[in-house]
């Protein structure tokens, strides 16, 4: 009922009434000469001065929201495009010039369509090749669009010729027709096309504006809890239920606010509501409440792998910085033109709706050692989506990504060994179309360093290798625009041109899936094998990996 009145209300004063004769067309969408099934049909009132686009399901107050309505003058050939967003909050916005500023080259064919001889005119628009077939028969001038409605009554639009809108219907009636009258909530074009399309999914604020630096002065917040003297921000949210069928992307914004070197960063998602020990402890505890990783190298590597008791970070996003973006826009190259920030975007779908309904820690660490550091801006937006109903489990199983290495984490060093990164699992039950959704990236060193030097990296299962590839990035110049700080060769080149271990200086790695197929119920031992590179004088290289098992 509120709906219902909204929309009396809405439309009540988008127009008013008066007694004459108009006509009621229908339309209907077909693609490569098929309809399109379950379709809402587009309904389109006319008479001679004014014509409303609307579509079956909201003339019979079915539609979901948001909804668009279109009302056209023909007399002055402007339109309003109203949107419904909410059963409280409605925009529109009103076009003077578009309908009129629309190039249609008139031809000669003929064809009948509904009875009625209709006559050909064409355009193209943003290369799409548009064809109008319109009769000048009836007594008014309508489109299922705006594109042709000063043509006469448009009664079939193609695009590319293959995708197709069709009148299949029109019914003259004696009835009270759309006359223009005041709008409300007018906002401009842009505002408006920008607030529709924010309203057609859903966007969780994580962190705005938060400053990641190495600093015995970072504070926490009521929001926002500091760790490892403030290189990790963390943030308890609530993930909606609706994540468990929607597609989710995360979303990060990141300037240098003082630090002028190219950075790991790492975004992650810490349980509240779990049985095991989590890395949370180690945030709060220090780096050795974490259990211990060893592999006989003689090193502790603190909360790396999964145990029967603990549960390791589940790494979203692996990120780089670049070098000194927006803080050292000033450095000035001839035909360089540096950008303000750099923005990172990647579904997390897989990952996410494991947590549908959950309260949890989400976390973003950039290692740094400067007191400006970077300022980040994240959210996380879900997108509705008829997704497949499958019922999965996710199981972190490694990440050797040092997120506390300001507060003392070790490297990921591991790899000097033949044994590599080991962790074993028990699953209770079968899980099915099983994958491991693996990160890996090279670091440290010079010339001769892990970063620089392609190194394969293989993944064994119970002993037995599944996979194996070289992670290898040779686009890094395609980021020269973000990185004003890095350094120049003699050579030609910048530093953030050059190829390295899976990553460049302002991008995200992303994950490689390594198919595993059915597995029974029972004990796994899941190796990850890299030829390490031996240090060099003050240097060392080192590897950040995690994996996550994902099955149905």
């Amino acid at each position: 009922m509120k709906y219902y009145l909204l929309k009396i209300f809405l439309f009540s004063t988008f127009v008013s009434f008066a007694q004459e004769t108009s006509y009621e067309i229908t339309y209907q969408k077909s693609s490569n000469g098929k309809i399109i099934e379950n379709q809402d049909l587009i309904k389109v009132f006319a008479t001679q001065n004014h014509v409303l686009l609307s579509t079956e399901n909201i003339e019979s107050n079915k539609a979901t929201l948001p909804f668009e309505r279109t009302l056209v003058d023909i007399k002055d050939l402007s339109f309003y495009q109203s949107a419904t967003l909410s059963s409280n909050k409605s925009i529109s916005f009103k076009d003077n010039e578009a309908i009129k500023n629309q190039k249609l080259e008139l031809l000669p064919d003929t064809k009948k369509i509904l009875g009625y001889v209709c006559k050909k005119a064409k355009t193209i628009i943003n290369s799409n090749t548009i064809d109008i077939w319109y009769t000048n028969e009836v007594n008014v001038k309508a489109s299922p669009l705006v594109l042709g409605v000063n043509l006469g009554l448009v009664l079939e639009i193609t695009r590319n010729g293959n995708s197709t809108t069709q009148a299949i219907k029109i019914q003259k009636k004696k009835s009270k027709s759309t006359i223009n009258s005041k709008i409300e909530n007018t906002v401009d074009a842009l505002t408006y096309k920008d607030l529709l399309w924010k309203s057609r999914f859903t966007t969780i604020p994580v962190f705005k504006n938060e400053i990641i630096n190495f600093s015995s002065e970072s504070k926490s917040n009521d929001s926002v809890i500091r760790f490892a003297n403030g290189t990790i921000a963390l943030r308890k949210i609530q993930i909606p239920s609706q994540a468990k069928s929607s597609i989710a992307f995360l979303d990060l914004m990141e300037q240098s606010n003082g630090d002028a070197y190219d950075r790991t960063g790492s975004v992650f998602i810490i349980p509240i509501s779990n049985s095991k020990q989590t890395f949370h402890s180690g945030l709060e505890k220090g780096k050795d409440a974490l259990p211990f990783y060893e592999n006989g190298n003689g090193r502790k590597y603190q909360g790396v792998v999964a145990t029967s008791t603990y549960e390791p970070l589940t790494e979203l996003m692996r990120f780089f910085t670049p070098f000194g973006i927006k803080q050292y826009n000033h450095i000035q190259l001839k035909d360089k033109s540096w950008e303000d920030q750099v923005a990172y975007r990647q579904e997390i779908t897989d990952v996410l709706q494991q947590y549908a309904g959950q309260e949890v820690w989400i976390g973003a660490f950039i290692g740094n050692y400067d007191k400006g550091g970077h300022k980040i801006s994240m959210n996380l937006t879900l997108h509705p989506e008829d997704l497949p109903s499958k019922s999965t489990k996710l199981f972190p199983l490694f990440n050797t990504t040092n997120v506390m290495e300001m507060a003392g984490q070790d490297y990921g060093t591991m790899f000097d060994v033949d044994k590599g990164l080991e962790v074993k699992i028990s699953l209770s039950q079968p899980l099915k179309n099983a994958k491991i959704r693996y990160i890996t990236t090279g670091h440290g060193g010079w010339e001769n360093g892990d970063e620089f030097v392609p190194k394969k990296n293989t993944i064994l299962m119970n002993g037995k290798e599944v996979f194996q590839f070289t992670p290898w990035r040779q686009d890094c110049g395609s980021y020269r625009q973000f990185n004003p700080a890095s350094g120049n060769f003699p050579n030609g080149l910048s530093s953030s041109d050059y190829s390295r271990a899976n990553w460049c200086p302002g991008m995200v790695t992303t994950p490689t899936y390594i198919d595993l197929g059915d597995l029974p119920a029972g004990e796994y031992t899941f190796q990850v094998k890299i030829p390490q590179g031996k240090p060099e004088g003050g240097s060392f290289s080192s590897w950040n990996v995690s994996g996550i098992l994902i099955g149905e």
